[in-house]
């Protein structure tokens, strides 16, 4: 089991396997380092098994690093999914792409798949809202057979397979050989084979366009298109229950709860990072950054209340990440975060500096990865365009051995306008999958 996550995923179907008390940890002496709470029951006295189990690896794994003790990262990539299935620009070869692509990427370089993959339940294709179409079994709100909106259905059901394995018995629309037509379009989806076993773990972010937007896609998720650009009353409104913009918010939810309800039926446990680089600067970012921030704290809250009390979602984990403060894009996070009681992770998103020019003093991303100790929270770098060890930071895990590190979609191995610096090279990236410092994932094939 050496260097992979499976150890900690579910085997067919919704079973666990054997619980991981190595990672249980006692709590420490007043002259020891400041552990991380090790148990998730400590914020959800109902959390499931499995969001246990995978929470208390991250725990031990930070606190073996507050100790000094050696530590390792799992290493992690993000899957633009929508991108992959419907813009043929993307990517590192012109055409449309299978759903998983960029999570398949990794083992067609290093012959080893990450050990954690983040999917995104948003931001929509430029398509009319959630609550069009037929039902899916799962959603009451589902846009079945339209355009563009095939990939939501691929994330979650993606996701199912990552954390039980690919090929896997049949549910929802694929079947047992890990395809399924695609209703709107007729095409034929696959999703990767990944060794038919437990392959790692799961996340998903949800760049949510503004509540109350016509249509969903990137676009409608920015500060500057969303009515809060013209309205400075707008924001409050939304978080302000019984207005239009709370309610048009609470439909974006149940179409969130929805899917991450379907994975909590199946033993999937879900490491959620909503409302990310809420520090950025006023006026830039998406429509929920740059605000004041006890407003920013009852979005994050009444999300969590939606979420956990009333739908009964025990299968999160709460993963808090603003962007990097660098001050001209990104402003100090501290009094963005919505207190202990509601987060289960901290990380950062570090567009900011590269490995060849680091911001700040200390080794590449230390800055940050410093600023996070005092949260008392494991620390991940939740988004970068660089794997963490390449030709020039080498020794990145061991001055700063984050818990997760995940890179963003193509940047693994393309580079385009938007993104220049994203390039990593094969090497840099076999460096990191060959590292025994990495935890990679699934079966080595």
């Amino acid at each position: 089991m050496r260097g992979r996550v499976r150890v900690i995923g579910a085997a067919a179907g919704a079973a666990l396997l054997a619980p991981l008390g190595m990672w249980a940890w006692s709590e420490h002496s007043a002259q020891g380092p400041r552990l991380v709470p090790t148990d998730l029951q400590e914020r959800d006295p109902e959390a499931t098994p499995a969001a246990r189990r995978v929470y208390a690896m991250l725990a031990g794994l930070e606190n073996d690093a507050r100790r000094g003790r050696p530590s390792r990262t799992v290493i992690g990539q993000h899957v633009e999914l929508h991108n992959e299935r419907y813009n043929k620009a993307y990517g590192d070869f012109r055409g449309p792409k299978q759903p998983g692509y960029y999570y398949r990427k990794a083992r067609d370089i290093t012959g080893k798949l990450p050990g954690f993959v983040e999917l995104d339940l948003g931001p929509g294709y430029g398509q009319p809202g959630w609550a069009v179409g037929t039902a899916r079994s799962y959603s009451k709100a589902w846009p079945a057979c339209r355009p563009y909106w095939g990939y939501v259905e691929d994330a979650v059901d993606l996701a199912v397979g990552v954390w039980a394995g690919l090929p896997r018995a049949a549910d929802g629309s694929y079947r047992p050989s890990g395809t399924h037509t695609e209703c709107a379009t007729g095409t034929e989806v696959s999703l990767p084979h990944n060794g038919g076993a437990p392959a790692g773990m799961v996340g998903f972010s949800f760049h949510q366009p503004y509540p109350g937007s016509p249509v969903k896609g990137y676009a409608q998720t920015l500060h500057r298109n969303s009515p809060g650009a013209d309205d400075r009353g707008w924001f409050g409104r939304v978080v302000t229950e019984g207005t239009t913009e709370h309610r048009a918010l609470l439909q974006d939810l149940a179409f969130l709860a929805d899917h991450l309800g379907y994975l909590a039926g199946r033993g999937v446990p879900v490491l959620l990072r909503p409302y990310h680089e809420m520090n950025t600067a006023p006026g830039h970012g998406f429509w929920w950054a740059g605000q004041d921030p006890a407003a920013f704290h009852r979005l994050w809250r009444l999300t969590y209340d939606y979420l956990v009390n009333r739908r009964g979602l025990h299968n999160l984990i709460f993963v808090w990440s603003p962007n990097s403060w660098n001050g001209p894009y990104g402003n100090d996070p501290q009094p963005y975060y919505p207190g202990g009681e509601y987060v289960d992770v901290v990380g950062v998103d570090d567009y900011s500096d590269t490995p060849a020019e680091p911001f700040g003093e200390g080794a590449w991303t230390e800055v940050w990865y410093r600023g996070l100790e005092g949260y008392r929270r494991p620390r991940i770098v939740a988004e970068s365009f660089h794997v963490p060890l390449n030709a020039a930071q080498p020794k990145t895990l061991t001055r700063t051995p984050w818990v997760l590190w995940t890179v963003w979609g193509q940047a693994l191995s393309y580079a385009n306008i938007s993104e220049p610096r994203g390039k990593n090279t094969a090497a840099d990236v076999k460096r990191t999958y060959g590292s025994p410092r990495v935890i990679t994932g699934g079966h080595h094939v």
